[in-house]
């Protein structure tokens, strides 16, 4: 691949377009806004200016509810060998081109599972994929060359292609990113209202739980258009769930005992399922996920401070596997916790504390 153009220069069009220019290839970059193209051709993704002739690979980056139309576009226009597109979804815009009775040989449905809670070229990175899965949903017409296109832009972006059915896709995205979606912004709505003693007692499980909920609406709204039949199947499972742990929350809060006996073995119930659920989530290197231990340590909110147990952490000849922060509200501290493999730690906490550490157990 020499040459390549992207179409929508948003978070997503301008990361893939910063990982192709830092690796030689010559990236062309055009948007609905031409001031947005213009911010990510300053930020060294390619040129703003339109190419001479057709280009190796187009990618299209707008939202789903566009996809069809812009891949339709440019199909026509003639401007690339290959197209693909990186929306969220699949089934939808192939069935849309397909009744726009354009030619599919050259095209190829993709998705990079990467993304952030900020949107725009501002937020880009040319890092952004890599080590991430990326979605490829290649048909018996695709064209072996645009396969070859979509697995080397994989390549020089550095993520892991994953090759799945276009409707299977859906569906999987729908249980693993958008329910999720919502589901976050359910929990942060209620805080909207919070009283304020309430919202000063969050800590880290709340903000795990509402990071995403910070995303842009307008984009969820695009994205959730496009797939809504997957994501209410999964929505009324959890509704199902929801309304059966309510029940059994009722229960606990009688007098009866065995209704009481009947709520806390339904809430063992839903329990226990999430903690099998949640050791199927792949790990450190798309493994099985690892059991790591935790070394929580006071760290002061001034610069360098990171830095500083990182580097005490590799004198301990300690591997970081994870790590999580937890503000004190308030206060210029907080917790970090390190998660480090079982064996390591008696020596990591030796180092430590060795080095001025307060540790807390």
């Amino acid at each position: 691949m020499r040459t390549a153009l992207v179409i929508g220069t948003g978070l997503i069009g301008t990361s893939a377009a910063l990982a192709l220019a830092g690796r030689g290839v010559h990236v062309h970059l055009v948007d609905h806004d031409p001031a947005q193209a213009r911010t990510a051709a300053a930020l060294g993704a390619g040129t703003d200016q339109a190419p001479d002739g057709p280009v190796d690979l187009a990618i299209v980056a707008v939202p789903p509810a566009h996809v069809a139309a812009t891949l339709a576009e440019a199909i026509r226009g003639g401007v690339a060998r290959g197209y693909l597109d990186v929306a969220s979804v699949k089934g939808g815009p192939r069935r849309e081109l397909e009744a726009l009775g354009c030619d599919l040989t050259a095209y190829l449905g993709t998705h990079p599972m990467a993304g952030r809670e900020r949107s725009g070229p501002l937020a880009a990175g040319a890092d952004l994929f890599e080590g991430r899965p990326w979605v490829l949903t290649p048909t018996r017409d695709t064209d072996t060359e645009v396969l070859n296109l979509a697995l080397e832009l994989v390549a020089l972006c550095r993520a892991v292609p994953v090759v799945m059915d276009a409707d299977a896709h859906d569906r999987a995205v729908a249980l693993v990113s958008h329910t999720p979606q919502l589901v976050s912004s359910m929990v942060a709505a209620r805080l909207r209202d919070a009283d304020e003693t309430a919202v000063r007692l969050c800590g880290q499980g709340i903000r795990d739980v509402t990071r995403i909920a910070a995303s842009d609406p307008r984009m969820w709204i695009d994205i959730l258009s496009a797939n809504p039949g997957p994501v209410a199947d999964v929505l009324s499972a959890v509704a199902a769930d929801l309304d059966e742990t309510v029940r059994a929350l009722r229960a606990l809060d009688t007098g009866d005992e065995d209704k009481r006996a009947e709520g806390a073995t339904g809430i063992e119930d839903v329990l226990r399922r999430g903690n099998a659920g949640r050791t199927r989530v792949p790990g450190k290197h798309g493994a099985a996920p690892a059991v790591y231990e935790t070394v929580t340590v006071m760290i002061g909110d001034q610069p360098g401070e990171l830095a500083r147990i990182f580097a005490d952490a590799g004198r301990a000849g300690v591997n970081i596997e994870d790590v999580r922060i937890e503000h004190a509200t308030g206060q210029q501290a907080g917790l970090i916790q390190l998660m480090v493999e079982p064996a390591a730690v008696p020596g990591l906490v030796a180092t430590l504390r060795e080095r001025g550490w307060s540790i807390r157990q």
